[in-house]
C-alpha cells in the first residue's frame, strides 16, 4: 500500500512538471558588411564623392532577443517574445529618430498565448507583411534593396505600437493574419490607429502571400503607427488627427524551380496626407517617401549551385506620384549578390547594386544620397552569423 502511493505521488510530481514545462531561448543575429558607394553627397568642398565605411545589418539588422513558452496543458501555451537591435560596427542602440531612439526592445516586444486556435499576441510588433516577405528579395538581400521601396512598403517589417495580432494555426497550407493597433488618445479613437488583414498560401513549391494596412494621423510622432514622415507630410497637424495617413498593400508570389526559387511581387503605398509636392518641393528634390502613391514592381531569383552557394538576383521598379506635379519619379535597381554558408550559422556574401532615378533624389542603395546626380553603385562584402 505505501509503495502504491509511494509511486502515486512520484507520477504525480512529473505530471506536475510536464504540465508546467517551459523554456526560454537566447538568440541573435550580428551582420557586418564593408561597403563602397559611388557619389554620395556631403564630399569635403561640396559635390559628392565616393564613400567608404562599416555598415550593420547589411542583410538583416543586428540584433539579440528572448522568446519563451510556458506549456500550460491542454494544449495552450503562453509564449513572449523581446527583441532589441544594434549597430555593431559602433556598439550603439539601433535607431537614432526620437520616437524609437528610447525604446529598449525596439524590435519586437509581444506576449500572448497560442494553441489549437492559432496565436494571440499583445504590444510591439509587425503586421504580416513583414512575414510574406519571405517570397521577395528582402529574403536575401535584405537592407540593400530598402530604399528602392521595401523600406517604404513594410516588407522589411515595420512595427505596429500597443498593437494586437491574431495568426491562425496552417490551414492545409493557409495561414491568416488580423492586426489592430490602438492610438490611445483620449476622445478620438481613431487619432493613431492602424488595422491590417493577410494571408500566406504555401504548397510545395509555390508560395503567395497578401497584406493590407491602414494607419491613420495620431497626435504626435510617437503616437503613429505610420511609415516614418518624410519630406513635409503632415501627419501630425491637429487638422489631420484620426485621418487616413497610409494604405499599403503588398501582393507577393514564389515559385521553386528545381534549384531555382524565382519570385515577384507588387506593392502600392498611399499617403494621402502629404503635401510636398505644393511645399516648395521641385522635380529633382523630391523623395519616394514623400510621394502621394508609389506603386512598386520587383522580379528576382536565387539560384542554388550548391547546398552552401546561392547565386542573387533582383530588379526593383517604382513609380512615385508627388502632389502637384505631372509627372512621375521613376527609381529602378538592379542588385547582384552570391551568398555562401560557411556552416549553418555563419555566411560570407557580396553584393553589388545599381541604382537610377528620373525626376527625384536617389537615396542611394547605401551610405547616403547622391544629391542631384541620377545613379549609384555600390558594393558590399560582408559576413552573417546566427546564434
Amino acid at each position: 500500500m505505501k509503495k502504491s502511493l509511494l509511486a502515486l505521488a512520484v507520477l504525480g510530481a512529473f505530471a506536475g512538471a510536464a504540465q508546467a514545462q517551459s523554456s526560454v531561448t537566447i538568440y541573435g543575429i550580428v551582420d557586418t558588411g564593408i561597403a563602397y558607394s559611388s557619389k554620395v553627397t556631403g564630399a569635403p568642398g561640396g559635390g559628392t564623392g565616393s564613400k567608404f565605411g562599416l555598415n550593420s545589418g547589411v542583410i538583416q539588422g543586428s540584433r539579440i532577443g528572448f522568446k519563451g513558452v510556458e506549456d500550460l496543458g491542454g494544449g495552450l501555451s503562453a509564449v513572449f517574445n523581446l527583441e532589441t537591435g544594434f549597430t555593431n560596427d559602433d556598439g550603439g542602440l539601433q535607431g537614432s529618430d526620437t520616437v524609437t531612439s528610447s525604446n529598449l526592445f525596439r524590435r519586437k516586444s509581444v506576449v500572448g498565448l497560442a494553441g489549437g486556435f492559432g496565436t494571440v499576441l499583445l504590444g510591439r510588433q509587425t503586421d504580416y507583411a513583414g512575414t510574406i516577405s519571405a517570397y521577395t528579395s528582402v529574403a536575401d538581400f535584405g537592407g540593400v534593396v530598402s530604399n528602392s521601396g521595401s523600406g517604404l512598403n513594410r516588407l522589411e517589417g515595420t512595427l505596429t505600437n500597443n498593437s494586437v495580432s491574431y495568426t491562425t494555426t496552417n490551414l492545409s497550407g493557409f495561414t491568416g493574419n488580423l492586426i489592430y493597433g490602438f492610438g490611445e488618445t483620449a476622445g478620438k479613437t481613431s487619432a493613431g490607429q492602424a488595422f491590417g488583414i493577410g494571408g500566406k498560401y504555401e504548397n510545395g513549391p509555390l508560395g503567395l502571400g497578401l497584406n493590407y494596412y491602414q494607419s491613420k494621423a495620431g497626435a504626435t510622432p510617437s503616437d503613429v503607427n505610420l511609415i516614418p514622415t518624410t519630406g513635409s507630410n503632415v501627419y501630425t497637424n491637429a487638422a489631420n488627427i484620426g485621418s487616413t495617413g497610409a494604405k499599403v498593400l503588398n501582393v507577393v508570389a514564389s515559385y521553386q524551380f528545381g534549384p531555382a526559387r524565382v519570385y515577384a511581387n507588387y506593392s502600392r503605398v498611399k499617403q494621402d496626407l502629404n503635401t510636398a509636392g505644393v511645399t516648395g518641393f521641385t522635380a529633382g528634390t523630391r523623395t519616394l517617401g514623400a510621394s502621394k502613391k508609389a506603386d512598386m514592381y520587383e522580379i528576382g531569383t536565387a539560384y542554388a549551385l550548391s547546398p552552401s552557394l546561392k547565386l542573387l538576383a533582383a530588379v526593383d521598379h517604382t513609380r512615385a506620384d508627388f502632389e502637384g506635379f505631372g509627372s512621375k519619379g521613376k527609381l529602378t535597381q538592379i542588385s547582384l549578390g552570391a551568398d555562401y554558408w560557411l556552416s549553418k550559422r555563419t555566411d560570407l556574401y557580396a553584393f553589388v547594386s545599381n541604382m537610377r532615378t528620373t525626376d527625384m533624389i536617389n537615396p542611394g542603395v547605401t551610405g547616403g544620397s547622391t544629391g542631384s546626380d541620377a545613379s549609384q553603385t555600390a558594393v558590399i562584402v560582408g559576413v552573417r552569423h546566427k546564434f
